[in-house]
């Protein structure tokens, strides 16, 4: 027997044999560390090209399984040819702004061909590619799959209650790689509930027990074209007669939840006839509003080209006087028409819904798009021309207070759906969070006062909107733009150096946060112990009691702190998000108490806070005499109101 199978060790066979065998690099000689080397990566993903795709795909959800959420899905997928195929999940959804498959929410999936089973294989880097290879002489792939919504919290997104859902395409369907998702026609079908109703932006071709059909489109339209539907729905014109149609579709946990005014009916329509005067075109076919007035939906308020997904409160309508905060939801996303769907960054957009994203013109996606939100809110009646002051004055104490941007450009911030994944941060004033919305949008009010101050009133943002966003009436493709487009036409408004402008307010760090567009506008921003209507509302829609600018924190409901300001009193007595606040100044805790604790430090001098953190308690004092601090805005005497005649309606 040869001595190496008798377990004995023979000096020099294992480099002999690595030498025979051309491994040497991945044995070490005794002494030295092992180093390995790199290991291939699979091959890429097959590229896009923009031709037609040879045939049709069809697509059939079962959407009736209320109480286990389950979708039920199955789908036929035409074969281009012979040899191997890759199925995609989409996974970069236009809006979301980071990768959001809900890939392990897609189980059982079985494939099938000629009546034949196909094994698949997921692939090793792209999670949400699916390799096939299918029989010799195959057609199609037919598939077989279930999307397994959330049942609770921490789950993901609730999206199927008994009283509605929250249809989104991408969830329930996987498309062929190698084609631009523009040019994959597909045919998609849902059975729903029996006596539901639905909103969608998609034409039915049938509606016949329960089973509706829609018309061809392609995949980039159908997953841009979500579905509600609902127990109790509603559906209202929001602009009859008009050019063409823009309807609000409502599902609600209960009927009561439907019922609207006159007036607030007229503040929505009031919406479109705004927007018309502020773009001067569309560039949609149809428009449809989904809106769940719910408190079991998952919160959303997400742009397509042709509709929006939003969720308020059930009190939308019938607890008018307190959803102010809630109202420039709609107009947000309505404006996201022109602003991020026509009219889109060029690094936004892309082929296929499993291209990378790049965010880095956010802050006009999105920051202007804050900006018009609130604008429209105010022009429609939506909001009262003093809730848009308020609203602006807590934006403007925010930055005033946003440490953070003392490390961090505003730029840097265009990064954190990916780097953060919208995921709760425990010092948001330090770290900074998706600050392109809100410090975007006091941008933006600084170039519309810029613009007014300059031409003497001559030119505004109105202008730039229409030349920007307003071209090619009709057209409801998409229409890229670079940073050098923004500069352009905001010189050929009013010549002078934006580039530069715009740059040292993104690109630079800036400690001084963009609040010049207030004194511009006719007003400053103050603080007083009295809070503002819709500051109160806020903090109601929201269920916390927020002291931001006096001691530096907010708590919830529970006592519970959920934010704790960077370098503020409350961080300086080593307060921290993720305390639970028991007892003030020796008593049990209330929203009330802790507000009356700060008025009376004006005397004593400080705050004494018994909290728990896990199952340890302490005593801290906090130092304060400044009593309770709310922003609101105080109009500068002998100034131009301009702000006032921002958020005038136009005639």
């Amino acid at each position: 027997m040869p001595a190496s199978l008798m377990g004995w060790r023979i000096p020099g066979l294992a480099a002999t044999l690595a030498l025979i065998l051309g491994v040497g690099a991945a044995i070490a000689a005794p002494g030295q560390r092992s180093l390995p080397q790199i290991e291939p990566l699979p091959p890429p993903i097959v590229a896009p090209r923009d031709v037609a795709y040879p045939g049709t795909l069809r697509l059939q959800v079962d959407a009736t399984d209320l109480e286990r959420r389950i979708f039920r899905v199955r789908q036929s997928i035409p074969l281009a040819g012979p040899g191997p195929v890759t199925l995609l999940y989409p996974q970069w959804l236009p809006g979301r702004h980071r990768p959001f498959a809900q890939v392990e929410h897609l189980t059982g999936l079985t494939i099938t061909s000629e009546g034949r089973k196909v094994p698949w294989r997921r692939d090793a880097v792209e999670i949400a590619a699916f390799h096939v290879d299918p029989p010799p002489g195959a057609r199609s792939l037919e598939l077989e799959f279930q999307f397994v919504s959330a049942l609770a919290s921490g789950q993901g997104r609730t999206v199927m209650t008994p009283a509605m859902m929250n249809v989104q395409w991408n969830s329930v369907a996987l498309y062929p790689a190698g084609w631009f998702t523009r040019r994959i026609p597909i045919e998609a079908s849902i059975r729903l509930p029996a006596g539901w109703g639905y909103g969608v932006a998609l034409d039915t071709a049938s509606n016949r027990d329960n089973l509706v059909t829609f018309k061809p489109v392609s995949f980039e339209t159908l997953v841009d074209s979500p579905m509600f539907a609902g127990r109790w729905f509603k559906r209202v014109d929001l602009d009859p007669g008009g050019r063409s149609p823009v309807v609000l579709n409502m599902v609600a946990d209960e009927p009561a939840s439907l019922e609207m005014t006159p007036e607030q009916l007229q503040a929505h329509r009031n919406l479109v006839v705004q927007a018309d005067r502020l773009f001067g075109a569309r560039h949609f076919d149809r428009y449809d509003f989904l809106l769940a007035l719910t408190s079991e939906l998952g919160g959303i308020g997400l742009e397509h080209h042709r509709s929006s997904e939003n969720s308020v409160s059930p009190g939308y309508f019938t607890g008018w006087e307190r959803s102010a905060p809630e109202r420039d939801l709609l107009p947000h996303e309505y404006v996201h028409s022109w602003n991020g769907k026509y009219r889109r960054p060029a690094e936004l957009w892309t082929p296929t819904f499993n291209t990378p994203m790049r965010g880095g013109l956010l802050w006009v996606y999105e920051g202007q798009t804050q900006y018009w939100g609130y604008v429209l809110a105010a022009r429609s009646g939506l909001i009262s021309r003093q809730d848009a002051l308020d609203a602006l004055a807590m934006t403007a104490a925010a930055y005033q207070n946003r440490i953070g941007r003392t490390w961090r450009p505003l730029a840097d911030t265009t990064l954190d759906p990916v780097i953060a994944n919208r995921r709760p941060l425990p010092w948001v004033s330090w770290q900074r969070s998706e600050d392109y919305y809100s410090e975007g949008q006091l941008i933006w009010l600084e170039v519309d006062t810029l613009l007014r101050e300059k031409s003497g009133g001559r030119t505004s943002l109105d202008d730039f909107a229409r030349a920007f966003f307003g071209m090619n009436d009709g057209d409801w493709g998409v229409l890229t733009y670079r940073d050098e487009d923004v500069v352009k036409t905001l010189n050929q408004l009013l010549p002078m150096d934006w580039e530069a402008y715009l740059a040292a307010r993104v690109d630079e760090v800036a400690a001084r946060p963009p609040l010049d567009g207030l004194e511009r506008g006719g007003w400053r921003l103050v603080y007083s112990e009295t809070p503002t209507a819709f500051f109160s509302a806020d903090e109601a829609d929201r269920r916390i009691t927020d002291l931001t600018y006096s001691l530096g924190l907010i708590v919830n409901r529970d006592g519970d702190l959920t934010s704790v300001l960077w370098d503020g009193p409350a961080f300086r007595a080593g307060l921290a998000t993720g305390n639970r606040l028991v007892a003030i100044n020796g008593r049990a805790w209330s929203a009330d108490l802790l507000r009356t604790a700060v008025t009376e430090a004006k005397t004593t001098g400080k705050v004494d806070l018994l909290l728990r953190s896990g199952d340890r308690f302490r005593t801290v004092s906090i130092p304060w005499t400044g009593g309770l601090r709310y922003p609101s805005l105080e109009r500068v005497a002998g100034t131009p109101d301009r702000l006032g005649d921002i958020f005038a309606p136009r005639p």
